[in-house]
């Protein structure tokens, strides 16, 4: 049986490189319920600028990207006036001194979980704009998941799914 969530949740990732990546995170998108998608700055889109489709995130996304909205925004400013106007908050998913556990982040409706670039994570910029910063604990040396595993395991926590 599938249950759409009654609240709006959207996803934002920041200068995502890996187009496997994005279309991961669309897959995991649509099984989240998400509202929609802001893919900012660089992060590759669904369709390339002459609208055609990208067939590297389509290849990962199989057919999530025609299921969940999504919108391009060209730079992080624009994409935090959009949230601000929109009366959404947001919560970044990120290793930081501000950060608080995953597990203890109880979100305010709506919402926008951030995910930032698979080596350089969110600039201090970004966080500083956020309402709450989420990090998910690590026990072993690497210190970190994979972007598209790491918003996969917040969202399906942090969502209670």
């Amino acid at each position: 049986m599938t249950k759409k969530l009654k609240k709006e949740v959207y996803l934002a990732l920041i200068d995502i490189r890996g187009a496997l990546n994005v279309g991961a995170l669309f897959r995991t998108a649509d099984a989240a319920g998400i509202t929609k998608m802001y893919l900012v700055g660089y992060t590759p889109a669904p369709l390339d600028r002459f609208l055609r489709v990208r067939s590297d995130v389509a290849k990962a996304a199989l057919g999530a990207e025609k299921t969940i909205a999504w919108e391009q925004v060209s730079d992080v400013a624009t994409f935090f006036k959009l949230l601000k106007k929109g009366g959404v908050s947001s919560v970044a998913l990120e290793q930081d001194k501000n950060a608080v556990n995953y597990k203890k982040v109880k979100p305010v409706f709506p919402v926008c979980f951030i995910l930032g670039n698979e080596v350089e994570g969110l600039s201090a910029k970004v966080l500083k704009k956020v309402d709450t910063i989420a990090e998910i604990p690590m026990r072993g040396k690497k210190e970190s998941l994979n972007v598209s595993v790491a918003g996969g395991v917040a969202l399906f926590r942090i969502l209670g799914i």
